[in-house]
């Protein structure tokens, strides 16, 4: 088994409570300190999937790679402003979005500069983790959903993304070093929470390029939801050729090919995602007209709901994920 005992000491102690949000007027930081988990990925389809339930979403590349740009069909090296621009100040942010289209979602682009951003930060003496929540203040109520693609890395970029956050969605794979990342992220959501941003939750885990045939992805799979309970979301996203391949023609998988499984798994997680908030406001206003302050409900082993052996809704068997879209 795959290391249990930090597993206990790690994640279970910081298992996030459950917590009502608000009516799809939030920001979620998408973000994993290990590369190559579908951040980037996620958060550009997921953009384009809740797009597409016609939420007015922005989607913000705070990444100096730049990839969730690229993605969005936006070309890094010819950026008038970006996300560098903003966070020093220079430029207020509606003047340097970018309409996504095809996608149906807003983008604050990025490119390297946004590496020369961060160490300006680093020199400033206060209110350096603050300035990406200050600059997106004015745009929150002008969208239901604001995403933050995250770099891969802790560094005053990630921590300006998660003090800026309401959640966290965190995707990785189910394999051993993914586990350890999720570990030391969870942490770090915790030091926050404590230190800039208290109501900074986790959004939700994601199972990504998920293979069922794996035993170490199943066993994997299986703690995830024996700790976190549902907080594991039971969308699974399976790899996919036409995910993959998606960001070279500079669209979501949703406008490259519709019927892909890559696409049918993130518009499963949008309405998954959907149908969470909404069942959350059914229980706040029933818990404000009953008057029942017993708190929410307990994340642990018996959060029976949250199976992770289910296909995504819209999708067949994720064991097909391997043979493309």
């Amino acid at each position: 088994m795959v290391h249990q005992c930090r597993l206990e000491s790690n994640l279970c102690d910081a298992a996030p409570r459950r917590v009502h949000s608000p009516p799809m007027k939030r920001v979620i930081a998408v973000a994993n300190q290990k590369g190559g988990v579908g951040k980037t990925t996620t958060a550009v389809n997921l953009a384009a999937s809740l797009a597409a339930t016609r939420r007015r979403v922005l989607l913000i590349d705070n990444d100096p790679q730049g990839n969730a740009t690229m993605g969005s069909g936006v070309d890094k090296s010819q950026l008038q402003s970006s996300s560098c621009d903003v966070l020093l100040g220079e430029v207020e942010i509606g003047a340097a979005l970018v309409r996504v289209d095809p996608g149906g979602y807003d983008l604050l682009p990025s490119n390297q500069d946004l590496t020369a951003a961060e160490v300006r930060l680093l020199t400033m003496m206060a209110g350096r983790e603050t300035k990406l929540r200050n600059a997106i203040a004015p745009l929150r109520e002008s969208y239901d959903v604001i995403l933050i693609d995250c770099p891969p890395a802790l560094n005053m970029l990630t921590v300006n993304s998660l003090v800026a956050a309401d959640s966290v969605l965190i995707p990785m794979q189910c394999e051993y070093y993914a586990l350890e990342g999720l570990s030391a992220l969870v942490n770090t959501i915790e030091q926050i929470r404590a230190a800039a941003n208290e109501s900074l939750e986790i959004e939700g885990i994601l199972r990504t390029m998920f293979d069922p045939r794996n035993n170490l992805a199943n066993e994997v799979s299986a703690q995830l939801i024996m700790h976190f309970g549902d907080k594991v979301f039971r969308t699974i996203i399976p790899r996919n050729i036409r995910l993959a391949e998606a960001p070279s023609f500079g669209k979501p998988v949703l406008f490259h090919d519709k019927e892909s499984r890559g696409a049918l798994a993130y518009l499963a997680l949008a309405g998954e995602m959907i149908r969470r908030e909404e069942e959350e406001r059914v229980d706040a206003a029933h818990t404000t007209a009953t008057g029942d302050n017993g708190g929410g409900v307990a994340v642990g082993p018996d959060a029976s709901e949250s199976s992770g052996d289910e296909p995504p809704e819209g999708t067949s068997d994720p064991a097909a994920a391997h043979s493309g879209g």
